[in-house]
């Protein structure tokens, strides 16, 4: 405590207040007298610590005043936080307002000399005190109490036996504590932060719910309230909590002292058992085998152990309080717990016990945990108190843990999305808006040339424009074609077209034939593309003869396409729509199966019915469309699941498709270009996309943009004002408020294939302070569950699962996989719900904010990528005997970057492990940067330890780097004095010699190895100021704890300061 006052981090979080209001009829003067006589009987109160040889020692300091100030208004909590001189004390004053009918006594002392205990007991020696000298009698001798400088001896003593064997102890249960999960949790450093404390209420009955359970389980009702601690960080995704308790050191010698006797410690629970009885009976064990070190600081005890004003980011402080005292011929209203506005941590648990209903207070670093925050805290923590107590024995997941309101906002409010949608289907849908709008232009994009091959480029004559007439007949033209192909409802053809018209209407006839489309990116190598085949087994496939596979035994039956098949005749025109004569698909039928990287190297076909793409269209259709002047441009490849918003939205508002033509989306200016001529109101991109547009000047209205320009698409920047939808990875802060400057409307979106694209929302204000996914579409329901399937409080990561009209029927032909992810929805009657893999919280204005991935599956420019897969086909290769993949994103560049162990000792080639992969992958799935290591490195446990996998060089392919070792001493030898030009190291030497009472130490020895402790460090710190007039901090020695390392800081501030040289 003394060292994080004197490194100036504890704020007056060490102040401790208490408050006594008087009614009229005080007696002023008695009650003045009162307050001196207390000071004699506890001398401890004047007192001051100076420091020598870098160490607190006790002085004695004048008596504590009685101050005579006006305490109303925020007057009494200023004069809660007016610091003490702790070198000269003294650590305690009186303050006295006697303006009023009656008068307030403000009693404020430092933790230094004081604890809670104490608090009782000057009320008791005031009462007392003050009933003599209103009585006129003389003051009681303070006796024995006033000797409390023989019992801090025999602390001191008691500690140094003490020490070894608390040294044992924590040598097998000392854990750095983690960084713990709480709702809403911020930062929280090592010392005090500005704070605040919010009241738990709790009911009357459980006090005598906290005594019948105490005799159940054979336990303390401290024990029972720390358990329920523990169990509520664990509930909140805390695997092996860690709760600071305060003990008392008090002995019979000192039960009466005013003084500072408590010791705060850790208590870890490395496991949690399943029930809350077995839980009790593990804090209790764990709490009891601390009792007979608790009189010996941790510091001392624990080498290494950096200052801070809390063992750990929660704590607990318990004392039973004694009934209040009487004052003779007054009554009094006493404010036991007055928070100086400055929390020790992240949150501290203040529980006060009278016996009968306990009071609880929430302390808490209001940067860490915002009252809000720990008010839900709280209700969690008296939800979950009162369950356990009445039922010890149930499963600790199964204990409810969020109170009624809390419940419905994140289970029921979020999900009341109920909408009526469309039950035709997309087929239906178009055919609908062709009789509504027949003569509008419904897709504008290149054709495919007379013999197939790749489309035209937007100038040439092939260019097509078709009315939704037109579009509505060439559909039903090539359906009927298929059908007479024997395609019926049920049927699966794949569409492998380059970026098209034709490409277009493929799809819907597809779908109008009644059957599933399964769309194949003609980019992807044609080992993937037989993949997709040979999962999918088609009826047929559409493509051209340019991309026609070579047909074997299981290919399917090919029907190739080129200009003249849509139009009946070249150049000609399309005849006017006539009656349907293919019957519409069904809702539940498949409209389409998207194949996903699979884990395996197997991809997975996620099967779509129409009935969920009917839904998404119509959800984003009241939400992100401004109606029939709708221009969407359509860049993204078939193969990726977002390509259905782009083709298939416009179409059902009597908007246009603009289909950019191959190889446009990764040229920004030819996309702006494209905007420009087309004047699209809409366009769609991951954020790796709309980065390409920035950088070619999108939407920005700067001369030096307009010159990236060409001169015919020069136009107003008004023109590229277009509602940008941003999903398929996640939108980083800096990017979503660059791009909300450029565009009209900015829509982050976010959705798995398995819930048909888009499933959450979430319009992008101006003033973006936070990006997040939003909140359910229409029909949609988000759950965000722990790993017991618990509903989460706001605040806290969970898994995100999604329900509603958008589930997709499974994975084709994968029925144990489909089983897997895609479950029953236990809140749903007959509902099911897909398991995303993603980790996500609620904020409190119920949006969702989305944290990353669960398992190993990450995206690249939008697309999914299973690390898993990307290994697997690294370890087919001849030359690589282990291997890594991971996503690094730096500076906004994300990129998958390989490591490689060659097996048999040479570096592989990363160009032909490039392509190896090619063959097989997309290309978003090749890593970019290569390492080739000697051996991966490893967990203690034997598991690739990801953590430590070097990282690359930016600005090479590939290199060998050794993976990183555990310390074990310079290699090149022992330092020497060799290079000490200036002395400053030998005489850090010799301080550290003298401290810690050796013959010699090493220059690059550790100082906590060498028995090293907190204040140890102060000491040194002490003697360089002395003898070097530097002064270095606390963390210049925890930093780099050895000679050279505390040199080189000497060196470091002599720069700093500008003393050149040693004083």
């Amino acid at each position: 405590m003394w060292l994080t006052e004197r490194a100036g981090i504890a704020g007056v979080a060490h102040h401790l207040g208490l408050c006594l209001r008087f009614s009229t009829g005080v007696d002023l003067d008695a009650l003045v007298a009162a307050c001196h006589a207390v000071s004699r009987r506890h001398p401890v109160l004047a007192t001051g610590f100076a420091v020598e040889d870098g160490a607190p020692r006790p002085v004695p300091a004048a008596p504590p005043p009685v101050l005579r100030a006006d305490l109303s208004g925020d007057r009494l909590h200023a004069e809660l936080r007016r610091p003490f001189a702790l070198d000269t004390g003294p650590l305690a004053r009186f303050v006295l307002d006697d303006t009023g009918p009656g008068a307030v006594l403000l009693v404020v002392a430092h933790h230094l000399v004081f604890d809670g205990m104490s608090k009782d007991i000057l009320l008791r020696d005031l009462a007392a005190a003050y009933a003599r000298a209103r009585a006129g009698l003389a003051e009681v001798a303070p006796g024995p109490v006033r000797d409390h400088t023989t019992a801090a001896a025999r602390h001191r003593a008691l500690v140094a036996e003490l020490l070894p064997a608390a040294r044992e102890f924590w040598r097998e249960h000392w854990r750095e504590p983690e960084e713990v999960l709480l709702p809403g949790m911020g930062r929280s450093g090592p010392g005090a932060e500005p704070g605040a404390a919010v009241p738990v209420p709790v009911p009357p009955e459980i006090g005598a719910a906290l005594d019948t359970a105490a005799g159940r389980l054979g336990a303390t009702r401290f024990e029972l309230l720390l358990a329920t601690v523990h169990a509520l960080l664990w509930r909140y995704g805390n695997p092996t909590p860690t709760v600071a308790v305060a003990l008392s050191t008090r002995t019979p010698e000192t039960a009466d002292h005013i003084g500072q006797f408590v010791n705060e410690l850790p208590v870890r629970l490395a496991t949690i058992p399943a029930t809350f009885r077995d839980l009790v009976g593990a804090v209790r064990a764990e709490l009891r085998a601390r009792y007979p070190f608790r009189a010996v600081p941790l510091g001392p005890a624990v080498g290494g152990l950096r200052p801070r004003t809390a063992v750990a980011p929660v704590s607990v402080s318990y004392r039973r309080r004694d009934p209040a005292p009487v004052f003779a011929g007054v009554e009094v209203a006493i404010d036991w717990a007055l928070f100086p506005g400055d929390a020790r941590n992240a949150l501290n648990l203040q529980v006060v016990d009278d016996g009968y209903t306990p009071t609880l207070e929430l302390q808490h670093q209001t940067a860490a945990v915002s009252p809000d925050d720990a008010r839900r805290i709280g209700g969690h923590l008296r939800t979950l108190l009162t369950a356990a107590l009445a039922d010890p024995d149930r499963p600790l997941a199964a204990l409810p843990l969020l109170p009624a309101d809390e419940l419905d906002r994140v289970l029921h409010a979020p999900n009341a999305t109920e909408r009526a949608y469309p039950s035709e289907t997309l087929p239906e849908l178009l055919a609908r808006q062709a009789r509504l709008t027949p003569d509008r232009i419904a897709v504008h994009g290149p054709g495919l040339t007379r013999t197939g091959g790749a489309p035209a480029g937007p100038d040439d004559p092939a260019e097509r424009r078709l009315s939704y007439r037109e579009l509505a007949a060439v559909v039903r033209r090539l359906a009927e074609r298929l059908r007479d192909d024997g395609i019926a409802a049920g049927a699966r053809v794949a569409v492998c077209l380059p970026r098209s018209v034709e490409l277009l209407v493929t799809l819907l006839a597809v779908g109008t034939a009644g059957a599933a489309y399964v769309p194949i990116d003609p980019r992807y190598p044609a080992r993937r593309r037989s993949l997709i085949l040979d999962e999918a087994a088609p009826r047929l496939l559409v493509t051209t003869a340019a991309l026609a596979p070579d047909t074997g035994a299981s290919a399917p039956p090919v029907l190739l396409l080129d200009d003249t098949l849509l139009t009946g005749d070249p150049g000609g025109t399309a005849p006017p729509a006539g009656p349907a004569t293919v019957p519409a698909p069904r809702p539940d039928d498949l409209a389409y199966v998207m194949f996903t990287s699979g884990s395996t190297g197997r991809p997975k076909g996620v099967a779509v019915p129409h009935r969920a793409l009917t839904n998404l269209l119509h959800a984003l259709r009241e939400t992100v469309t401004d109606g029939p002047d709708d221009t969407w441009l359509a860049l993204t490849s078939v193969g990726f699941d977002i390509s259905a918003v782009e083709l298939f939205l416009p179409l059902l508002t009597g908007g246009r498709v603009v289909v950019a033509p191959d190889g446009a989306g990764a040229d920004g200016a030819r996309v702006r270009a494209l905007v420009r001529r087309h004047h699209v109101t809409h366009l769609q991109a991951t954020p790796s996309g709309w980065r390409v547009l920035l950088a070619a000047g999108f939407g920005d209205p700067s001369p030096a943009a307009a010159e990236r320009t060409t001169a015919a698409d020069r136009a107003a920047p008004e023109t590229e004002r277009v509602v940008a939808l941003v999903g398929g990875e996640a939108l980083p802060l800096p990017l979503a408020r660059e791009l909300r400057g450029r565009v009209r409307r900015l829509v982050n979106v976010y959705g798995p294939t398995e819930t048909t694209v888009w499933s959450t929302l979430d319009e992008v204000p101006a003033d973006c302070a936070e990006v997040t996914i939003g909140r359910p579409i229409g029909n949609t329901r988000a759950y965000l569950l722990d790993g017991h399937g618990n509903p989460v409080p706001v605040g806290i990561p969970g898994e995100l699962y999604l329900g509603g009209a958008g589930v997709a029927t499974g994975y084709l032909n994968r029925p144990e996989l489909t089983s897997e992810r895609f479950l029953p929805d236990p809140f749903v009657p007959g509902g099911r719900m897909y398991r995303t893999g993603d980790l996500a919280r609620w904020l409190p204005d119920g949006r969702i904010a989305f944290l990353g991935r669960l398992d190993s599956q990450v995206k690249i420019r939008g697309h999914r990528v299973e690390l898993g897969e990307v290994e697997a086909r690294l370890l087919a290769h001849p030359a690589v005997t282990a291997a890594a993949v991971v996503l690094r994103d730096e500076d906004d560049d994300p990129r998958l970057v390989a490591y490689v162990v060659s097996r048999d000792g040479e570096s592989p080639d990363p160009a032909a492990l490039r392509d190896h992969l090619a063959g097989w992958l997309p290309a978003e799935a090749v890593p970019r940067s290569w390492v080739v290591l000697d051996r991966l490195p490893l967990t203690p446990n034997g598991k690739l330890d990801r953590a430590a996998l070097p990282p690359p060089p930016r600005d090479e392919p590939e290199r060998r780097a050794a993976p990183p070792a555990p310390a074990t001493g310079d290699p090149a030898g022992p330092a020497t004095l060799d290079d000490d030009p200036d002395g400053v190291t030998a005489e850090i030497r010799d301080i550290w010699c003298e401290v810690l009472r050796r013959d010699d130490v090493g220059l690059d020895e550790d100082l906590f190895d060498l028995g090293g402790h907190s204040l140890t460090i102060t000491r040194i710190i002490g003697r360089i100021e002395q003898r070097l007039g530097v002064v270095i901090s606390v963390d210049d020695v925890f930093d780099t704890p050895t000679c050279l390392g505390v040199a080189a800081a000497v060196r470091r501030e002599r720069v700093r300061a500008g003393a050149g040289g040693r004083s």
